[in-house]
């Protein structure tokens, strides 16, 4: 009988994406990975509370905590309604002043708003919105981890993004970000260079730079 102790890790996926994100990462036998998925958000929800609907969904203690994009900004949510071991966030931000120019811009004019929903209908322009523009020649490689492609869905979380209150982060956060994020630049992010650089790593880095992953993360996760 293993007496052993495992370890508990959440994974959330980035906007529209599925678990399938993290299929390639290989993570040490004394780890239970439990995959997260998006839930569908209520009519004008706000991300508090959809955080904490995701909370519940979190049944060991201490976990860690593991988001990608979106996910990340989602996952530094949920550790306001329940206590981690760790919290990472990779190709993602710590607070709104992070966030690129074209969405502090895109906040500031309200443009978001405007979004045709037939964009939503093309799975090309969602992946690429979702991955960044650095996996174009890719496109057919990257169709299967889309699965959240309902306009309400989408919209929603576009919007959170764009009008994210965070300011004040949480101290001990890990932020892992790819050196060539077209999504979120590596030139927004905090001034003290709080975060670790993969390098050639995209907004897509979680993918094509799984064996970084399957090396780097076990050693973050253990590392006191």
């Amino acid at each position: 009988m293993n007496n052993k102790i495992q370890t508990s890790i959440y994974l959330m996926p980035g906007m529209a994406a599925s678990p399938k994100i993290f299929e390639l990462i290989k993570f040490p036998s004394n780890y239970k990975i439990i995959y997260l998925k998006w839930l569908k958000p209520n009519v004008n929800e706000s991300i508090k509370s959809y955080s904490k609907r995701m909370s519940v969904l979190i049944n060991d203690d201490n976990p860690v905590l593991i988001g990608v994009s979106f996910g990340g900004i989602l996952v530094q949510e949920i550790s306001k309604h329940i206590k981690v071991k760790k919290l990472i966030i990779i190709s993602s931000v710590k607070s709104k002043v992070e966030l690129s120019m074209s969405m502090k811009f895109a906040k500031k004019t309200g443009i978001y708003r405007l979004l045709p929903l037939n964009w939503i209908d093309d799975l090309e322009k969602i992946i690429l919105f979702v991955f960044g523009p650095s996996i174009k020649a890719r496109v057919d490689n990257y169709k299967k981890y889309l699965s959240e492609r309902d306009p309400a869905y989408l919209k929603w979380s576009i919007n959170q993004i764009v009008n994210w209150k965070q300011l004040k982060y949480e101290k001990n956060i890990i932020h892992i970000h790819g050196e060539k994020d077209k999504v979120f630049p590596l030139k927004y992010l905090d001034r003290n260079k709080n975060f670790i650089v993969v390098k050639g790593g995209t907004h897509a880095t979680i993918l094509r730079n799984n064996k970084w992953f399957s090396k780097n993360l076990p050693l973050i996760i253990s590392k006191d």
